[in-house]
């Protein structure tokens, strides 16, 4: 009996290792697939890509903020910044009563019309 034989161009051999690599840098899918010779829809057709993009990118949102916080010890503007993002801090900014008396000034102008008319 005669062998079959497969018709059709050969499975695209994903490099995981590579994937999460590229993801750890925060490539896109885009970026991956150029990198890797192939198209974004070669990826998604992937049962494993998605699992092993998603560690790569998570892996270096981790390492990016590992070094935020060390810089944090030794610059204070950094430790504001994520002060700001992560302890819901703000800066506070005071009104000025020029503003203000401008805006009492808008309102009288116009309950005096209100009253005219």
């Amino acid at each position: 009996m005669a062998e079959k034989r497969k018709v059709g161009r050969p499975k695209f051999q994903i490099d995981y290792e590579t994937v999460e690599k590229l993801a750890h840098i925060q490539c896109t899918k885009l970026e991956i697939a150029n990198f890797l010779g192939c198209s974004v829809d070669t990826l998604d057709r992937d049962n494993n890509f998605a699992e092993h993009y998603k560690k790569g990118l998570d892996g270096g949102k981790m390492s990016l903020r590992r070094m935020q916080f060390k810089l944090a010890e030794k610059n204070s503007a950094m430790a504001i910044f994520l002060g700001k993002q992560y302890l819901g801090q703000k800066d506070i900014v005071e009104q000025q009563n020029v503003e203000l008396g401008k805006v009492t000034e808008l309102l009288s102008k116009i309950k005096e019309e209100a009253n005219d008319n």
